[in-house]
């Protein structure tokens, strides 16, 4: 009998190529955002550790998931906060969105925002006062960094050491992304962040948004105030929200044309929406249990996110009365006080398996904030949603949702219990809710490479090349002005008024010639006769 294990050059060739891919193996440099960013970050940072490469993260001592099990290399500084004093920050800023929806920059800025991200901000003077960590960094030749510029820190790290970076976001506020990738955004059909307006705008809706827009150009910088001041003091000078965003080699974006609306893109720009999406495991027995008694009517999946625990009271009771006029079971993901009215079919627990859940066949909707990741759960699992949104892109995640008759919106502030129950029962009771979420996680799921090995690859590739220069527009190097090109206009202008002016001047010259000394004669003809 002949051996046949190595005979075949096929595992000669797999070994090859594997040890082809740990021989080229990098150095990388991450810093990451904290709370819920984190997620989905993680699991590109965890395959890029599968592949070999030697991977650092810096991450501040004080903070809510960073670095916990990475089977890496973790530096960490110290911080000028508490954990008490994150905790406590972030409860005021969650509160204030139970009372005031952000709807414009300007309520932006002078929101409850700006505390929370001041205190993230501070983060990069602290890790710049590590001396014996920047030298560190400094001395440790990196590839490339990889960074959430949610904060700005990493920008500034990526900035200060020259290297190409590589950002992982579901977008940027203001009009930041639109100008550190040179990127059109038209008005007409392209909505603004915070606005929660679809692609067909009325007049009214283009209006507001081109307000918007100036809104962002005229104050959006204030918000960066501090961490602006922090990189000018680091980098020893003078630096705009610009500076740092200009230096991206690549954007990866947490988002999908099956979600976001179609709009010009650069080819730096790489689409990776349902990262976080994942084949569904079965759940828990204690899951399975609540599941098998609901019968025939299945479960409700609800929750508003990692970050948001508490509901205040009045609004919690509203929301336990509706649920309880369903005869779906809920499953509530909440850690605060338990509304008094909670009806028996409603089921408080501090955490649930979400994506486990949302991929079992009795799953009839899921209640959520409309955040990214959460979304793109319901898109992936096929479940029609009733979206709360609180703050931030939640508003504009929700809305197109909603005009792919995927689900229902709700207004948190001033939605009563009886909004929430018809909104539940339209979800669940109209098929076309689950028709059309079906279509979209079809839609979602086509695609030639999974988001995971795409964030994975083009992390690899800015290594290997150190940047993607070939991929930057030369609109970085024009001025505001040649850009729009106003020197070309007025140039043209120039030359069409002169020719008009030359023109009308032969003409005149002609008429007078012509004309001129004819009229004259019959004037002085007819003042002799007289």
């Amino acid at each position: 009998m002949t051996r046949t294990g190595w005979s075949s050059p096929l595992p000669l060739c797999v070994c090859l190529l594997l040890a082809c891919g740990f021989a080229e193996a990098g150095k990388l440099l991450v810093v990451p955002m904290d709370g819920s960013h984190w997620f989905s970050m993680r699991s590109v940072v965890e395959k890029l550790i599968l592949r070999g490469h030697e991977v650092v993260v810096v991450i501040p001592k004080v903070s809510w998931q960073l670095g916990r099990s990475l089977n890496c290399t973790v530096k960490t500084y110290s911080t000028s906060y508490t954990l008490e004093v994150l905790d406590q920050e972030f409860k005021a800023f969650a509160q204030a969105q139970w009372k005031a929806r952000v709807q414009s920059i300007f309520s932006l800025i002078m929101g409850s925002y700006n505390d929370i991200f001041d205190l993230f901000f501070s983060n990069c003077r602290s890790l710049f006062k590590d001396k014996k960590l920047v030298e560190y960094l400094k001395e440790s030749s990196f590839d490339a960094m990889f960074l959430d510029p949610f904060d700005t820190c990493g920008l500034i790290v990526a900035k200060y050491l020259s290297l190409p970076s590589v950002v992982f976001a579901r977008g940027i506020f203001c009009h930041y992304l639109e100008e550190g990738a040179q990127c059109p955004a038209p008005l007409s059909y392209v909505p603004r962040i915070l606005l929660g307006f679809s692609d067909a705008m009325t007049f009214k809706e283009r209006v507001r948004n081109h307000i918007m827009h100036l809104e962002e150009r005229l104050l959006c910088h204030r918000f960066f105030k501090s961490a602006l001041e922090i990189a000018s003091e680091i980098l020893q000078t003078p630096v705009t929200v610009y500076d740092l965003h200009r230096q991206i080699s690549i954007w990866l974006l947490r988002t999908d044309f099956v979600l976001d609306y179609p709009k010009p893109v650069m080819p730096n720009m790489v689409f990776i929406g349902g990262i976080n999406c994942h084949q569904g495991k079965p759940v828990p027995m204690e899951f399975e249990a609540y599941i098998n008694a609901s019968g025939e009517h299945g479960i409700v999946v609800f929750s508003l996110g990692s970050m948001v625990a508490e509901i205040p009271e009045k609004k919690a009771m509203a929301i336990a009365d509706a649920l309880g006029k369903i005869p779906q079971t809920v499953l509530w993901r909440y850690t605060g006080t338990p509304p008094s009215n909670l009806a028996n079919n409603t089921i408080l627990v501090k955490w649930l398996p979400q994506n486990d859940l949302l991929g079992h066949p009795m799953t009839r909707a899921f209640i959520t904030h409309a955040g990214s990741h959460g979304i793109y759960e319901g898109i992936c699992n096929g479940v029609p949603m009733v979206m709360m949104p609180l703050f931030g892109d939640q508003m504009d995640n929700a809305k197109r949702m909603e005009t792919k008759g995927a689900g229902v919106t709700l207004n948190v502030l001033e939605m009563t219990s009886e909004d929430l129950e018809n909104a539940l029962k339209a979800v669940i009771n109209d098929k076309s809710y689950k028709e059309n979420i079906m279509h979209l996680s079809s839609l979602h799921k086509d695609r030639p490479v999974e988001p995971l090995d795409l964030a994975v690859f083009w992390v690899e590739f800015v290594m290997r090349h150190k940047g993607a220069p070939h991929l930057r527009p030369a609109a970085h190097d024009l001025t505001w002005y040649q850009y729009h090109s106003l020197d070309v206009i007025g140039f043209l202008l120039a030359i069409v008024l002169t020719v008009a002016f030359i023109t009308f001047k032969c003409c005149a010259y002609g008429y007078r010639k012509c004309f001129g000394k004819k009229g004259r004669v019959k004037k002085a003809h007819k003042s002799k006769t007289h």
